[in-house]
Formats: C-alpha cells, structure tokens, sequence
C-alpha cells in the first residue's frame, strides 16, 4: 500500500509540470497563425510545469503507461492541469512523504498513471465555451468521470469534498486545450487505495469515524459553521470525545435540549489553535493552553494539560484514548470524556499544584469558596498560591486562614495581565467586616508583584467566571505598613520611618492590629515628590514629631467619614496636633488639608488605601505640625 501511494504522489506532480506550461493565448489573428506545439512540448518548455513533467515521466517507466505518447498523439484532447502548487497541496496531504524521491516502484508508477488519466479527456477539445453546469465528462481513466459546475466560476468536482476551481482556461495546442486547476484530482479508486495515508480535514476525518458520530452531530447542530471551520487551514488540534462520551455528558438529554450558543462554546472548548501532538505534551509534562471557546472578558477559556506515564488528562478528567490522528489541518485526540466550560473552582481542583490551596478553601466542609467562585453571575480575579506557597507561609500574625483566602480573590473584575498596572484594587477580605482591604499591585520590571511579596508565577489562567493567577507566596493581611513598603511611591517615606528616625520604631507601632497597640490607624502618607520638595529633610529630632503629625491612632477615618461640602477637624495625631480636610478639594486635589502650621493647599490625591489596621490616604505635600506649641 505504502508503495502505491508513494507512485500516486510523484505521478500527480509530473502530470501538473506538463499541462501548467501551456500557453494562454487562444487569439488566431493574422499575426497568430495559432499553436505550434503539442500539449507535452508545451508542458515541457514551461518551468513552472517541471514537476509536473517529472510525475508524467515517472508514469512512464511503468511498462503499462506511456502517457507523454499518447499526449503527443493526435487527439483531441481536454486536459485539466494542476498546478506546482497543486501537487506541493497534494504532497502535504500525504503522511509520511515528502518528495517525489518517494515515488519509486512500479506499483506506484502505476497508481501515478491512474490519477493522471483521470485528468484527461480524449477525443474532444473542450473550450470553456463548451462546458456547461452539471455536465459529466468521461475520462481517459476508464469508468472514472468528473462533473462540471460553473457556480460563481468554472469548477472541476472529483471524488473529494473539495472541488478544483478553472484559474486559466482554454490554452489552446495542437492537439487539444488544457485548462490549469489548482488542485490534483483524485478518483474513488485513488481514495480507496490512499486511506491509509491521506490527510483528510479534522472535520472529514471526524465524520469517517464511527465512534464520533455524536461529534459530528454536534458540530453540525452548533450555531456556528463548525465544520466549515475545522475544515479550514488551522492547524487546529482538536480534542474528539467518543460517542459515549457525548452519551454520557447529555445524561439523556438530547442535544437540542442544550441551547446552542452554550453547545458551540463547549464543542470549541474542544479545539485549539496550533498542533500538540502527544509528545509535545510529553516534553511539557503540564501546563496550560487557550481553546477556541469563549470566557471572561472574552478571552479564550484555559485549558490544564498533565502527562502521567502514558496517560494524557485534560482539565484533570478526560483521558486520551487515541492520540496524534493527523489530519491535513492539524492533529486530533480521541478523549473518553466531553470536556465541559471550567469556572474558576473546576481550574484549582484540575491543577495538582493548586491542591493545597482547594484544601484550605474547603477545610472542614466549608463552602463559602467554593458557593462564591462557582458564581457564574459574577466576574472574579483569583491570585492563586501554589503548593509551595502554603508550604512557606508561617501566618505569622495569626490572622484566620479564611480571611488570608479572602485576600486573594478579586470580586467584579476580571483583571488580565495585559491590563495591569501599578494600581491598587480591593480584595474579597474586609476590615471589620465592612471595608474591603486593599491589594496593591505592580507591574515593574516586567514582573507583577502583589503587596510586595508575592508574584505572578503562572498569568491568565482564563474560566468562564474569571480569571486566575497563580502566585509563588501567600498574600498575608496587610497593615498600613505593607503598602508603605509596596508602593515605589512611599520609598522616601520609608526611609524617614525607619534609617532616619531610629529612636523610635514606627515599623513596630503601625503593624500592630486586633487592638494590640494604637490601631486601628488612618494614615496620611506623603509621596516620593512631597519629600523632594521640601528644602531639606530635618533631622531626626524635628522630622519624628513631623511623621507623628501624619497619623491618628484608634481611627480608621475613610473619605466616606468626612463632612460632605464642609469641613472636617481631625482627631489628634500622635503628634498632638490636629489638622482640617475640606471637601471637596481644589483642582485636582479629591480634598484640600490645612495642617497643623496653618499650611493650606496640601492635596490629598487618592483615598481609602484598606489595611486589616488603618487606612491610608495618599497627600502630595509633607504635613507640618504646630512648631510653638
């Protein structure tokens, strides 16, 4: 068999070679007395007809062809001539060939001679003029016919599902016309003899196999022309279940009980673009792909690979049951299970490195996490620590593991990676149990670190409900003193609070939380610019009342707190003094502070930054308190 088909192949590029070289010109005016050559010597004088001439030649050394004589007889004759392109299409449909040093026996030579009879008509030269919709024509490969179809063009139908459309017509030689296709044309005995190797589209070789007939059925039930699109270039790899496996997923239900924007998302759920083979996998060992199918904020849904020996699990389910059926658009696995569209729950139970983190979601039966993130009304950002993760984290402040979850889930938002930046968003987690708690996100260097101590390891991890990060540490509760940390923004006040002002340890007084210090703490932070403007940064004995003046103690005094159209007198910092918020600002200010000395126009620029002990507001000045009293 093997041999036969290497024979069909290099036969199919000799025969294109020849007729392709034709000349065009069918003008026989005073100065065109006409044709002057035979269909083969035309062939033969055109370059780009090369292969086709080598195929016919090819043929011919069998001792039961001799085409290039009978093409060169009198005729006449209709000839259809693939092009170059044509037999490299041909070439690409058969596995396991390459070129025509492929094509090397007799029995091949032979089956290359069937395939290009089957491109000529003898006894008749046959303009366009002369063909007609849905005439039939004998040709030279006896019993063998071809049908004609003039629907928007000249079309040549044979055996296959894909017609050979007319690019130039009547080439006019003296023995008969060729017409150039762009395709080889195959018979039904040709197919018969090539199955074992020919390439078929993922669509046609899902409808001859009798163990996808649900699949097939599927596809053609979907909203969407399916099978035209896995009939189209691809590569596609596509993951087929079984006929059980649809029986199963239906549970007795018929198909067109699913409606069918829902049954063309899960058949594309199915289908990604470019090929994995098996052995792609295999190098892998595990990891992620994006399908076809459609999730949050319309980007394609995720899909988990895991290879384990020989076994090939998708999603953490469905088993590989045949692997690498290549097809001419790309390759297909035959699965024993329907892969349905995962949310973000059913991505942490496929993804064994997400196993310790669904284990405290679901410590003692607790389903709070999982009720929530099943929600398929609402949008969630889940920053997801791996196993590794759990394993580093000490909880060194005893805050309840529920609340640390809460602190990695983002409600209302799909955040993909292409959209973050240095910003601050808030979190699932509450502060008591009625203001979320901040999260501050950055984007630096290319890498997006969350609170300053954790970082994307694996992004976009896409579900129908969401999206997941998977992040290297887990993002503990944070107190005013994280996000000074966290933000490049609060690098100088950083350093104020601590290498300048060593006697006394604000490190240690803003970190304390669940009343075992001053907290809770509303905390009006200078940036970087604030610091820059002023003349000098004082010494430590002047500048540790100033950081004093920025913070009150047992307050956690949010925007919504302050006085509407009006003005609002703090309560006493820890420096003693206290200052006015008038709101709303000036400018751009969202409100406008007088200090303790009596300065006005400091802005406050972004407000309600949550901590589990305080808040943060962000000023653009440097505050000065009472410096006579």
């Amino acid at each position: 068999m093997k041999a036969l088909i290497k024979f069909s192949k290099f036969t199919l590029l000799a025969f294109a070679f020849i007729f392709t070289s034709c000349s065009d010109d069918d003008d026989n005016g005073p100065d065109n007395p006409g044709p002057t050559a035979n269909i083969v010597v035309t062939a033969q004088a055109t370059t780009e007809l090369s292969s086709l001439v080598s195929a016919l030649q090819k043929a011919d050394e069998s001792a039961d062809s001799d085409l290039i004589g009978a093409l060169s007889g009198d005729g006449p004759f209709t000839v259809f001539a693939p092009t170059n392109a044509a037999f490299t299409d041909l070439l690409a449909q058969l596995d396991g060939y390459s070129s025509l040093d492929d094509f090397n026996t007799q029995e091949l030579q032979n089956l290359l001679a069937v395939i290009l009879k089957y491109h000529v008509i003898s006894g008749d030269a046959a303009f366009s003029t002369d063909l007609s919709d849905g005439q039939t024509l004998n040709t030279l490969q006896e019993g063998a016919t071809l049908q004609v179809s003039t629907q928007g063009g000249v079309f040549i139908i044979d055996a296959t599902n894909v017609d050979a459309e007319v690019t130039t017509a009547n080439v006019e030689t003296t023995n008969g016309v060729v017409h150039i296709i762009d395709k080889v044309l195959l018979p039904q005995a040709i197919l018969d003899e090539l199955a074992d190797i020919i390439l078929v589209s993922i669509t046609d070789l899902a409808i001859g196999n009798d163990n996808l007939e649900n699949l097939v059925a599927a596809l053609i039930a979907a909203n969407e022309d399916l099978p035209t699109v896995l009939r189209g270039d691809g590569p596609f790899t596509v993951l087929a279940p079984t006929d059980e496996a649809f029986e199963n997923f239906l549970g007795g239900d018929e198909l067109g009980d699913i409606p069918v924007e829902t049954l063309t998302n899960v058949l594309k759920n199915h289908v990604i673009n470019g090929e994995l083979f098996k052995a792609d996998l295999e190098a892998e060992g595990s990891g992620y792909a994006n399908t076809l199918a459609i999730g949050a904020g319309d980007q394609n849904i995720s899909l988990f690979y895991e290879v384990d020996g020989d076994d090939v699990e998708f999603n953490g389910g469905p088993n590989v049951e045949t692997a690498d059926i290549k097809a001419l658009n790309g390759v297909v696995h035959i699965v024993d299970e329907v892969i349905d569209l995962p949310n973000i729950v059913d991505h942490a139970l496929a993804n064994p490195e997400l196993a310790d983190l669904v284990t405290e979601l679901t410590d003692g039966g607790n389903t709070t996490f999982t009720d929530l993130l099943s929600n398929e009304e609402e949008v969630y950002t889940v920053f997801a620590p791996v196993n590794a993760a759990f394993d580093a984290f000490t909880n060194p402040n005893s805050n309840p593991i529920g609340d640390v979850l809460s602190n990695h889930v983002v409600v209302g938002a799909a955040a993909f990676s292409s959209g973050l930046t240095n910003s601050y968003v808030n979190t699932f987690a509450e502060f008591d149990t009625d203001e979320n708690l901040s999260l501050y996100i950055n984007t630096d260097d290319d890498t997006v670190t969350l609170n300053g101590s954790s970082e994307v390891a694996i992004a976009d991890i896409v579900a129908t409900n969401g999206v997941i990060h998977a992040v290297d540490a887990v993002i503990d509760l944070p107190t005013v003193v994280t996000f000074a940390t966290a933000d490049p923004n609060f690098t100088t006040l950083v350093q104020a609070l601590t290498t300048l002002t060593p006697g006394t340890d604000f490190v240690d007084i803003l970190s304390a939380q669940d009343g075992n210090g001053d907290d809770p703490f509303t905390v009006f932070a200078p940036t970087n610019d604030a610091f820059t403007a002023l003349a000098t940064i004082p010494a430590e004995a002047d500048l540790t009342p100033i950081l004093q003046h920025h913070v009150i103690d047992g307050e956690n005094i949010r925007s919504g707190d302050l006085t509407a159209n009006g003005v609002t007198v703090t309560p006493a910092t820890l420096e003693g003094d206290t200052f006015s918020i008038t709101l709303p600002g000036t400018d751009s200010n969202i409100a406008d502070i007088t200090d303790g000395a009596g300065n006005t126009g400091i802005g406050i620029d972004a407000v309600d930054v949550q901590a589990i002990n305080g808040v943060i507001h962000v000023v653009d000045t440097v505050l000065i308190p009472d410096t006579e009293n």
